[in-house]
């Protein structure tokens, strides 16, 4: 077997974890990571697009530890240890819809004056470039990375229940179903991400942090571990920006996974949207022998800008790839609940057949392969690793019970009737009414939205004057030329 992973090509560095489990939707990760920050002794990072100080960490827990609201319960930690080091790092540009949205300044001015708890925007970025990566790092010997905001609109469970009480924004109201998901691990990869994290706080600030060596394990107690001492890949996306070269190894580690899936591409994303990634698919299609494809994505992209570009942009890419599909082997659905309201699809992984696991904050789309920073973990198993297989699989099975609203049983005997295609089996499992998949819908677009959707306005792919660049690791060691290559 051909290993995807590849330091300075499809990963930036291969670390080894301790320990790793997979962490799907808000209320758990909250949960978690509220365990772990209250047994931080030295240093708390918090890298992301976003934070919001006003949300509830376990809202509906009547026996949570308090204070639950972000911005208090880090005050109290900073208040109660006086060594600690907080560093909370956010995208400038989110700082506008925080003030837009209703966010109280009086944690943002007090925590930009502070001595434990450092709060720093983020503009270090070419115009109109996201910071997108979402890390949580505790002591440099812990560290979540996935696609999850501490931010409003992100809290729910794997049930979904429609008008769960639980389930408001800061201001009082319901808030939609939301699925996501991201990871939690320890050991060197941890330290890998804290050193990461480190990096992306010089490159904003131009303060080098002190790496604070300490005992302890801040590991959640009720946090089941799922993998143990196995080696990750940490793959990243940055756009080329003053002395910092353009940064593409999630970009070719996607295109790697597509080239090397064998029987089945599990795919979940907000967007469908690279044009690269989409040929990539198509390509396998036309195979005789290439993998079934399922994408998971929303019932339509947040905002209006974002629903004209994304969501015409992926009707564009579906046509593409469906054109290629001559053997059906190509689905793209979106969740719905028992209520049948659609739930938002904020997750980003990928499973490629028994073998690799992608998850962290990269989408399907343009910025996320070229224009935004972005950070993504791999798991790629051997063929002597039997037990790192089934685990990886069990992960997809469990996805599909959370979608279709059945037991692992019931995936796999629908595997085993469908002799083991996904698609029998969701065609197996699927209810018309109720939870389940509904395919997303395909229809003609307008002349403004075709123009539209071959704008790069909303979603450009590498910032202005840098060209794109043909993967030689691709086309070398897995004898594919990628999508749109020349």
């Amino acid at each position: 077997m051909i290993s995807l992973l590849e330091e300075g090509q499809s990963c930036w560095r291969i670390a080894r974890a301790e320990r790793l489990s997979v962490i799907i939707d808000a209320a758990d990760f909250f949960h978690y990571a509220k365990q772990a920050m209250l047994k931080a002794k030295r240093s708390i990072y918090l890298i992301g697009w976003d934070f919001d100080t006003r949300i509830r960490l376990e809202p509906g827990r009547k026996d949570a530890q308090r204070p639950d609201k972000l911005g208090r319960f880090l005050n109290a930690l900073a208040k109660k240890n006086a060594k600690i080091d907080i560093r909370i790092l956010k995208w400038d540009v989110g700082l506008l819809s925080s003030l837009t949205r209703g966010e109280t300044p009086f944690y943002i001015l007090r925590w930009l004056f502070n001595d434990r708890i450092h709060l720093k925007l983020d503009g270090a970025h070419p115009l109109t470039s996201a910071h997108h990566m979402k890390l949580l790092v505790v002591d440099d010997r812990l560290a979540f990375c996935g696609g999850i905001d501490m931010t409003a609109g992100r809290w729910d469970t794997r049930e979904h229940r429609e008008a769960d009480p639980a389930r408001r924004s800061p201001m009082g109201f319901a808030e939609a179903p939301w699925h996501d998901a991201t990871s939690c691990c320890s050991g060197p990869l941890a330290a890998a991400l804290g050193e990461l994290a480190r990096e992306r706080w010089k490159t904003a600030t131009g303060e080098t942090l002190e790496r604070h060596v300490v005992d302890g394990d801040p590991w959640p107690e009720d946090l089941e571990v799922e993998y143990e001492n196995i080696d990750v890949g940490i793959a990243r996306t940055a756009p080329e920006y003053l002395e910092r070269k353009q940064v593409s190894e999630i970009e070719t580690a996607t295109l790697a996974i597509i080239a090397t899936a064998k029987k089945t591409l599990y795919v979940e994303s907000q967007y469908f949207a690279s044009r690269r990634v989409a040929e990539a698919m198509a390509g396998r299609l036309r195979e005789p022998d290439g993998p079934e494809i399922v994408l998971i994505n929303p019932a339509g992209a947040e905002g209006w800008l974002e629903s004209k570009a994304m969501d015409s942009a992926r009707i564009r890419l579906i046509k593409l790839v469906q054109d290629a599909d001559t053997r059906k082997r190509f689905r793209i659905y979106y969740p719905v609940n028992d209520a049948g309201t659609p739930i938002y699809v904020h997750a980003k992984l990928m499973i490629a057949d028994d073998r690799v696991l992608k998850i962290g904050s990269a989408n399907l789309n343009n910025r996320s392969m070229g224009y935004d920073t972005e950070c993504d973990l791999i798991l790629e198993a051997g063929d002597d690793q039997p037990e790192l297989r089934r685990k990886i699989m069990e992960e997809r099975d469990a996805l599909l019970c959370e979608h279709l609203g059945c037991s692992r049983a019931d995936v796999r005997n629908g595997l085993k009737q469908a002799h083991g295609s996904v698609i029998g089996a969701i065609d197996l499992l699927n209810r018309d009414t109720g939870r389940g998949l509904r395919p997303v819908p395909v229809r003609e677009l307008t002349p403004a939205e075709e123009l539209m959707a071959e704008s790069d306005m909303a979603d450009p792919e590498r910032p202005a004057g840098v060209t794109y660049r043909t993967s030689a690791f691709l086309r070398n060691k897995f004898h594919r030329r990628p999508a749109g290559s020349k």
